[in-house]
């Protein structure tokens, strides 16, 4: 341990008090032993340090600080070396904010277009996500403050999520839930991870000691802070067993209490708890020493408005030009239309949402640019509301310009923490438009906004689709320069558009409204399952366009890299983003046709040729071997490919490949990947085990880890009617088209949760009381509320007498 002479001098109360939070945001300090707090802040889009009464919805306001391109969007860069840039600036902000720990970034897996909080998250490709946030990592810590990583592990849906089970296989969490996670560890070496909300196979994430010791841990070499998800501590001993540092938000002593007494009647080893301890310390003794040593930070914030901006432009992707639409000329007669121009979608909502110090509207800066406006048209209500007069409007300043300028999106009800989408459309008053608006003028470019794939039936009636994501504040900009030619678009889909929400491999299985999300369709996420069978799809994963054109040649592969030559054929400079997918014809261990094993980003002047090289890493050729419960390669001729996207394969080479052992062959879905529709059987054989029930068992009475939404099936009248009063609060919240966090939160909390994120307004005995009243028995739980107030009372008065001396 690096601070046993520390840890010696501590009590044990002071033990177990590092462990928990003080509050909503900070850690404990121990003064007469110099311990500092540290403050913990949300920031995967940008610094969200709030401002008086801390809570962890985003509720109440934040400091400004620059709202960066969500990590959807700047996934789409391809760039870790970008990334890494946006981290030194969060970095540098964080300094200055006297924040200790920036919670993010996230990386979990888009399994489904639908999760909610997709527009944090980098890819549906474990391999790019990983290296991504590598990059953001290490450039928050290049400034001395600790990143923390989430949400480990299997975090794939907002519905329930601080109950559900992900029921997966070995091989697939590892391959493909943990392979991002790995990287990220390995490479980026965060100073913390957060753990999730969810169970991964009937055990929570923060108390699973295969997640948190075995892999983590051991297999990794994590040396840091394991922090909880807000509110996601189930059972905080067993959480520190597991390796669990830091429970957060506080529960003003009563975790501590808990784990105190735990130790005292040797439940747990006190060992253990000072392994937990010595990790709490180093983060917050080195970020406190960076901290100081920075001293007062001075932050340019147009400097860091004008990364933003870089970040935006570099991850925008140019979906579709056709006739070369795009760019304009100099002097072209525009209609700017879409209420997006004016107000525009350029964050998510939930934790991550950022209070910025400046932002830009395409109305704000179109005068910047060299174009004549004709005119400015709202064209339709952002609630999907239909309004003929907006329509009119709209149509009649088309007809007016050489070009429109269609700005669309998603709502921002569509892209919360703490909602899923139940379709992937765009509202249809916004389709309305742009059919009308074609008729009239059918040279539209439409400017779309939005964190997550989309349906695009639509696509027929523009010409242009210039996807700049969830932008951040600088976006607006960054999307005229590229329309305008100053800019030449580089970005490259970091995941597959699925014709329908139903061609998606896990469509059948996700959401799961209950107990279990079964990930039925195992290592067939994204493109790995498209391309696997052939089905098509609107855009596939890693396609953009660009303003100029490149060749590929000179291939040549060896056993540690990949050698080509890249040639820029066009008139104009230009960014070309280089894959390099694997695999393996006629593999016995089932295998996606082709897999992501590496990229290169090249910029290229026009007629320049350039010699790039990407690494073979240990990653390439691997498998997990559930059996053998561990990595091994299985031995072959493999196919590796050189491709501008996952179907585009322009150069092709193979590579045999000496293993070790021969693989077990899993059920036939998995080798074929027609796992659209995967029988209870294969399922189960896949598993090794017997699957869990998937539904709640409604005559049983609740427990501390179901939801607050299922209420419906109490017992009391009392709590079914709290229920329907939720629910049609919940629903008016969604149907109004921005997102009531408190309502949703709320909803799918489990009741521990009432417990667990209250700052020790109600410790665990009386969330277990107030659960006795839900089960029908009102007195009795009445009884156990008042008790363990009570008992919380003295405990309090107890502790506050000791300080005292």
């Amino acid at each position: 341990m690096k601070h046993a002479d520390l840890i010696r001098q501590l009590t044990l109360e002071e033990k177990c008090g590092l462990l928990s939070g003080r509050d909503v945001w900070t850690t404990r300090p121990v003064p007469r032993l110099e311990v500092p707090s540290a403050f913990l802040s949300d920031g995967p889009t940008g610094l969200r340090k709030q401002m008086g009464e801390g809570d962890h919805l985003g509720l109440n306001a934040s400091e400004p600080a620059t709202c960066w391109p969500t990590a959807a969007a700047v996934a789409n860069s391809w760039d870790p070396a970008l990334g890494e840039a946006v981290g030194a600036a969060l970095g540098e902000e964080a300094l200055a904010q006297k924040v200790n720990m920036v919670l993010g970034p996230g990386l979990n897996i888009k399994r489904s277009p639908l999760c909610g909080r997709n527009f944090e998250y980098f890819s549906e490709d474990p391999y790019l996500a990983g290296k991504m946030a590598a990059g953001y990592i290490r450039g928050i810590q290049s400034k001395g403050v600790s990143a923390c990583p989430k949400h480990f592990a299997a975090n794939s849906q907002e519905l329930r999520r601080m109950a559900n089970d992900s029921v997966v296989d070995e091989r697939t969490l590892r391959e493909i839930y943990l392979t991002n996670f790995e990287i990220a560890v390995r490479e980026g070496r965060p100073g913390a991870i957060m753990s999730s909300y969810n169970q991964i196979n009937e055990v929570y994430t923060n108390e699973d000691p295969h997640l948190l010791r075995d892999i983590l841990r051991d297999e990794w070499g994590f040396d840091g802070v394991v922090v909880t998800d807000w509110g996601g501590s189930n059972d905080h001993v067993e959480g520190v067993r597991a390796g669990s540092t830091l429970e957060m938000p506080g529960t003003a002593g009563d975790s501590d209490r808990q784990l105190a007494a735990a130790v005292r009647a040797g439940v747990i080893d006190e060992a253990l708890v000072d392994e937990r301890v010595d990790e709490i310390l180093e983060f917050a003794l080195r970020t406190d020493a960076a901290r100081k040593a920075a001293g007062e930070v001075k932050l340019d914030v147009e400097a860091h408005h004008a990364l933003s901006s870089k970040a935006a432009e570099q991850s925008a992707v140019l979906l579709k030009n056709d006739g070369n639409l795009l760019p304009l000329a100099a002097g072209a007669r525009v209609a700017v239309i879409g209420d997006f121009a004016d107000t525009p979608r350029y964050q998510g909502a939930g934790s991550s949402n950022v209070n910025p110090t400046k932002l830009e509207s395409a109305r704000q800066v179109l005068n910047q640019f060299p174009l004549e406006v004709v005119g400015y048209a709202a064209g339709f209500e952002r609630a999907d509301k239909p309004n003929e007069e907006l329509l009119r409007a709209a149509v009649e300043l088309a007809k007016k310009a050489d070009v429109v300028l269609l700005y669309l999106g998603l709502p921002e009800i569509s892209e919360s923490e703490g909602v899923d989408r139940t379709h992937m459309r765009i509202p249809a008053n916004q389709v309305r438009v742009l059919e009308e608006v074609a008729a009239v003028n059918p040279r539209v470019a439409v400017l779309l906004a939005g964190g997550s794939a989309v349906e695009a039936p639509w696509l027929i009636h523009c010409q242009a689709l210039l996807y700049g994501g969830l932008g951040g504040q600088a976006g607006a900009s960054a999307l005229l320069r590229i329309v305008t030619g100053q800019a030449e678009p580089s970005g490259r889909l970091s995941e597959t558009w699925p014709l329908a929400l139903e061609d998606n491999p896990s469509a059948a299985y996700w959401p799961s409204p209950c107990r279990t999300s079964e990930y039925r369709e195992g290592l067939y996420v994204g493109y790995r399952y498209y391309e696997t069978v052939e089905k098509p799809v609107r855009f596939v994963f890693g396609y953009g366009l660009s303003y100029t054109e490149f060749a590929y040649s000179d291939l040549k592969v060896s056993a540690g890299a990949v050698t080509f030559t890249l040639t820029n054929t066009g008139k104009r400079r230009g960014a070309e983003v280089a894959q390099l997918y694997v695999g393996l014809p006629g593999s016995q261990a089932g295998r996606p046709v082709r897999e992501l094993k590496g990229f290169a980003k090249v910029w290229l002047e026009p007629g320049e040729s350039k010699t790039v090289t990407i690494p073979l890493d240990d990653k390439a050729f691997r498998y997990f071997d559930t059996a053998a419960g561990g990595w091994r390669v299985e031995s072959g001729e493999y196919r590796l490919e050189i491709g501008a996207n996952c179907h585009d394969i322009r150069l092709a080479g193979t590579l045999a490949v000496e293993g070790s052992g021969t693989p077990a062959i899993p059920p036939e879905p998995y080798r074929t990947g027609r796992v659209a529709q995967v029988s209870d059987a294969d399922f189960t054989a896949l598993m090794g085990r017997e699957l869990p029930p998937a539904r709640w068992d409604e005559s049983a009475p609740l427990q501390m880890n179901d939801a607050i939404g299922q209420m419906y099936y109490a017992k009391s009248a009392l709590a079914r009617f709290a229920w329907r009063v939720l629910t049609k609060k919940k629903q008016k919240s969604e149907e109004s088209g921005v997102p009531d966090l408190n309502i949703q939160f709320i909803y799918n909390m489990p009741f521990r949760g009432i417990g667990k994120m209250m700052n020790g307004m109600v410790t665990m005995e009386m969330a277990e009381g107030i659960l006795v009243m839900v089960n029908g028995h009102f007195f009795k739980g009445v009884g156990q509320v008042w008790r363990g107030w009570r008992n919380a009372a003295k405990a309090a008065k107890a502790e506050k007498k000791a300080a005292q001396g």
